[in-house]
């Protein structure tokens, strides 16, 4: 688990070239806003966050799996990361942002990310 990075995931670098490849410019990572937001669209005011299924715990998803092990360990480090997102987003939206959540299962399907996207411009 110590290996899995916080940046630069496959999921991030699959919705980083579609967004390039529809003409959206952005940055990255900036930690000036609430949650250190994984892309910013800052001429849409738009920031989005690839959530990663298993860690965010994707309701319905077949990767937001509970280890068989140290049940109550697990089941406390979810909740924080739940809470967490919570406060998060609430907080980027205090600041006038428009966030939006992109789950690492979407990323495999491009016709479903490219509806996902589409929201960008409709904020």
């Amino acid at each position: 688990m110590a290996r899995i990075g916080a940046r630069d995931t496959e999921p991030e670098r699959v919705v980083r070239r579609a967004l390039h490849k529809r003409g959206y410019r952005f940055r990255l990572h900036r930690r000036d806003l609430p949650g250190t937001p994984d892309i910013v669209l800052s001429k849409y005011q738009t920031v989005i966050y690839v959530h990663g299924c298993f860690w965010h715990r994707h309701a319905g998803c077949r990767y937001a799996t509970t280890p068989g092990t140290n049940r109550k360990f697990w089941a406390s480090k979810f909740a924080a990361n739940l809470s967490r997102d919570r406060r998060t987003l609430a907080a980027i939206r205090r600041l006038g942002w428009h966030p939006l959540v992109i789950w690492e299962c979407e990323t495999a399907d491009e016709r479903r990310l490219t509806r996902k996207l589409a929201k960008i411009r409709e904020l």
